[in-house]
């Protein structure tokens, strides 16, 4: 990040250049550039201190962890080569597997990887789960790590394989975590290139020729990953047509995700192909404030619940019936999770004016203002906020509706201030229906810890308490039952508001070969031409 470059966006329709400038590389044959166009640019490069989308997809790109999931979710060896149990499975020993580089030419050392893992479990909450169960994490000697529990917990082994892969020098790793890392450096098969690094523009990853990939086939986050290109270029196009335009002309390879409104035109595209490459789909979330403001209030939080048609929001948002799923509880459904419980109490069928403004009289309310972050710029937040604030203000609340970026809104949600000192009653995010809605272990804000927690810093002893029951079961049916209760407990405490399960099409060129079915864009195994 110490220099920077500049890329020209232009704005052309399907006829014109979606670039006004091309970057020429040197070389002795031409190099295998993917050109790949995400939702969202990338903000930041750490992904202990964002949450953000588009930093866990570039952590994908860089890092690894000890264990990944393969596509049955079970989790499969990555950096290690394995792992023994003893001492009534209260000791976890893993073995680092030989040949392991980071991007800076050093050796990954066991230090290392302890390190990384101590500052996901300061701050991440499968990580905090992690640590509230840990007696001790040290490396005795450069390829060994061991893991000592307080007691048995048979889900150590996933919480460490779900979590979005962080394992960096150790140098960086004792960075403060809840400040961000000035450097993004891993040991995967690609490696991120600073000095080309331009935020809200450009973000590009060049194949990391010291990685040795697993011999195992790719499955999920586990197996052989296989770098089959020289260059990915991440390239930020929010206008729709432009992006669309650069895809169909062959100036962009990928599109995350397209928005439902040009699907159409880009399957008459004979040079396109498009697909789910995301079987468990998004959930929108509204996100409350818990210390400040009307939303402080559960009594107001439940009268939101009540007043917001799922339905409603999905149909403006998306359109096509196809591409959504509403009413849902706090799970993904299809998932063993998902549930029907205390869902009487969402807007879903829409309840009357009357029915919201008696509660909010019960509820004490007198015209307080409510602060929503409207991130403008965002195809699918900025369209449900407009939904949101809209429906609210008809049923007598006082909105104050704020249009802002996407960016912006990931520093003001930091605020913990009143209303009037910068801060905010609600913002809408969304989560991935696997890796963040598919089990009660998963959700940021399903925790109930507190500042400690996501924004809007919920506190609920009794969802902690289920999550831990959770956890520690081994019987499908009790763990069905948890998740029933947590849902009941989270929806009749207006904890947040589920906002309906949405599905994403990713759209690219056919010289594309090798496209990995996740819930996350996957770069290795994708070879073009």
């Amino acid at each position: 990040m110490k220099r920077r470059t500049f890329l020209s966006l232009g704005s052309a329709a399907v006829a014109g250049s979606a670039f006004g400038a091309r970057t020429v590389f040197a070389q002795t044959k031409p190099a295998k550039v993917l050109r790949f166009v995400p939702l969202a640019d990338l903000a930041s490069i750490d992904p202990i201190v964002s949450t953000a989308v588009a930093t866990r997809n570039h952590a994908y790109l860089i890092y690894e962890g000890l264990y990944g999931l393969d596509a049955n979710l079970a989790p499969q060896p990555q950096m290690a080569e394995g792992h023994l149990v003893d001492d009534d499975g209260k000791r976890l020993t893993f073995k680092l597997r030989s040949g392991l580089v980071f991007h800076n030419g050093e050796p990954v050392r066991a230090a290392d990887v302890v390190a990384s893992l101590k500052r996901w479990m300061k701050r991440v909450p499968h990580g905090i789960t992690l640590a509230d169960r840990t007696e001790s994490l040290e490396a005795p000697d450069d390829r060994t790590v061991v893991l000592r529990l307080k007691q048995p917990f048979p889900a150590a082994l996933w919480l460490i394989a779900k979590a979005t892969p962080s394992t960096m020098p150790e140098y960086l790793a004792n960075t403060d975590p809840s400040q961000s890392i000035k450097e993004a450096i891993g040991s995967g098969a690609f490696r991120f290139a600073p000095g080309e690094y331009i935020p809200g523009g450009r973000a590009v990853y060049e194949r990391n020729d010291r990685y040795q990939p697993r011999q195992e086939p790719a499955s999920y986050t586990a197996g052989g990953r296989q770098a089959l290109v020289d260059r990915i270029e991440w390239r930020s196009i929010p206008d729709v047509s432009t992006a669309t335009s650069a895809l169909i002309t062959g100036e962009v390879d990928w599109i995350d995700q397209v928005l439902p409104d040009v699907l159409p035109l880009l399957k008459t595209s004979a040079d396109v192909s498009v697909d789910r490459l995301d079987q468990y789909g998004l959930i929108g979330e509204l996100i409350f404030n818990h210390l400040q403001g009307p939303t402080a209030n559960p009594a107001i939080r439940r009268a939101i619940l009540a007043a917001v048609d799922q339905t409603s929001v999905m149909r403006l948002t998306m359109g096509d019936d196809n591409l959504w799923k509403a009413p849902i509880g706090c799970f993904t459904p299809g998932t063993p999770s998902a549930n029907d419980a205390a869902m009487d109490v969402l807007g879903t069928p829409p309840k009357s004016k009357a029915e919201i403004q008696a509660m909010l009289k019960e509820a004490g309310y007198n015209n307080e203002r409510l602060v929503g972050l409207h991130a403008s710029d965002h195809p699918f937040y900025g369209p449900m906020m407009q939904v949101v604030a809209a429906r609210l203000t008809e049923v007598g609340f006082n909105v104050d509706d704020v249009t802002m970026d996407l960016n912006t809104v990931y520093q003001r949600r930091l605020s913990k201030e009143p209303l009037d000192k910068g801060g905010w009653s609600m913002f809408i995010t969304a989560g991935n229906g696997f890796l963040d809605f598919s089990d009660p272990a998963s959700p940021n804000i399903l925790r109930g810890i507190g500042e400690k927690g996501f924004y809007g810093w919920p506190t609920n002893a009794k969802l902690e308490s289920l999550r831990n029951r959770w956890l520690a079961s081994g019987d499908l049916a009790e763990q069905k039952q948890i998740a029933a209760d947590m849902q009941r407990e989270a929806l009749t405490t207006g904890h947040w508001a589920p906002l309906g399960q949405y599905f994403q099409y990713s759209a690219w060129r056919n010289e594309l070969k090798g496209m990995n079915k996740s819930p996350v864009p996957l770069f290795w195994g994708v070879s073009k031409g």
